[in-house]
């Protein structure tokens, strides 16, 4: 297969594109299975105030398959991810496949984003014909599987993972990016021992044109939904339900389930439009200040991301909490009905 140097693409800063005479599979493996789909999005539904927006970017075959150097592997649990091996040098990534008409819309805010450890970097980008192939760092995993196998975190080890989170999500709306469709599962380890976190792409993301931080869609998963998003026909403050977002993440994490959730959508959005929740007493003052800080129902009463960085819990949770994860009580798991039947609505 033929690889040809092409000139930069303007949307993405100093970065160089290979492009490819074909697309298509060099080679197929019929015998493996269909990957599984799990777009993590509640179903279109009339009158459902969050919609599910679809990938643009499918793979062409579902076997193992070589583009120029790499070869790729469908993954088994991510829809339109790919394990990636570049054969030459034996590097390990994370492949993202997009059709070309919108993979440099899907990618733009990378090229406005200043670097950040905690968001992952573009690395290398293919064009075929008809798909572009983006590729990013390798990852040891995501905060949702994480969450879910240990039950709920230490405050400690809570706080030194929640505070990547918010450095990252404050780097971006320092940058003018609203992340949009924020959750555990955007936040991927890049180390095997599982201590660093990334903001695993930018690709469903909002690019501010100036300081106005006003959204209208209803996209996004909807058990981190916020009430502002689901009483309002009109606009919201973007940044503002990024922050609920992260409380959610926060509750999650220290607690082993969401704030709100039941099977029934509807239930399931009142339950977010009262903005009522409950913290268990294990919990520390300072841990509850900071959930509550961020559960707010009314949008300008909660923290900034940047404001997160400096609250005391984060000091406070590595004198006193353990490091140790804790494996929760009956009460405080995350619901396995919830994330294994009904996986759409907690994603």
């Amino acid at each position: 297969m033929n690889v040809q140097w092409t000139s930069p693409v303007p949307s993405v800063r100093n970065r160089r594109h290979k492009r490819i005479d074909s697309d298509e599979p060099v080679s197929k493996c019929p015998r493996l299975s269909e990957s599984s789909s799990d777009a993590g999005y509640l179903s279109s539904s009339p009158g459902s105030p969050v919609w599910a927006a679809p990938y643009s970017g499918t793979p062409t075959h579902q076997g193992p398959s070589r583009i120029g150097q790499f070869l790729l592997m469908p993954s088994a649990d991510r829809d339109g991810v790919h394990s990636a091996l570049n054969i030459c040098t034996g590097e390990e990534f994370v492949c993202k496949v997009f059709n070309m008409a919108h993979y440099q819309e899907k990618i733009r805010a990378h090229s406005v984003l200043p670097p950040h450890k905690n968001i992952s970097a573009i690395k290398d980008i293919i064009l075929g014909d008809r798909k572009a192939y983006v590729f990013l760092e390798k990852d040891y995993g995501d905060m949702h599987m994480f969450v879910k196998s240990f039950k709920k975190l230490g405050e400690e080890l809570a706080a030194r993972l929640f505070y990547q989170v918010a450095s990252a999500v404050a780097h971006c709306h320092q940058s003018g990016i609203v992340l949009g469709d924020l959750k555990l599962r955007k936040f991927i380890f890049s180390d095997e021992k599982r201590t660093h976190l990334k903001l695993e792409s930018l690709e469903d993301c909002h690019v501010l044109e100036g300081e106005d931080d006003s959204m209208s869609d209803k996209h996004g998963c909807p058990a981190y939904v916020s009430p502002e998003i689901l009483n309002s026909s009109g606009s919201y403050s973007g940044k503002q339900a990024d922050v609920w977002s992260l409380g959610v993440m926060l509750y999650t994490l220290l607690v082993g389930r969401y704030p709100f959730h039941d099977s029934d959508p509807s239930v399931l959005f009142s339950k977010i439009r009262r903005g009522q929740y409950c913290l268990p007493d294990t919990l520390s003052p300072k841990a509850k200040c900071l959930i509550r800080s961020l559960l707010r129902r009314e949008p300008w009463e909660r923290l900034t991301a940047a404001e997160i960085l400096i609250h005391p819990w984060f000091h406070g949770a590595q004198e006193t909490g353990s490091g140790d994860l804790e494996a929760g009580s009956t009460d405080q798991t995350v619901p396995t009905s919830c994330l294994e039947n009904n996986e759409s609505l907690f994603c």
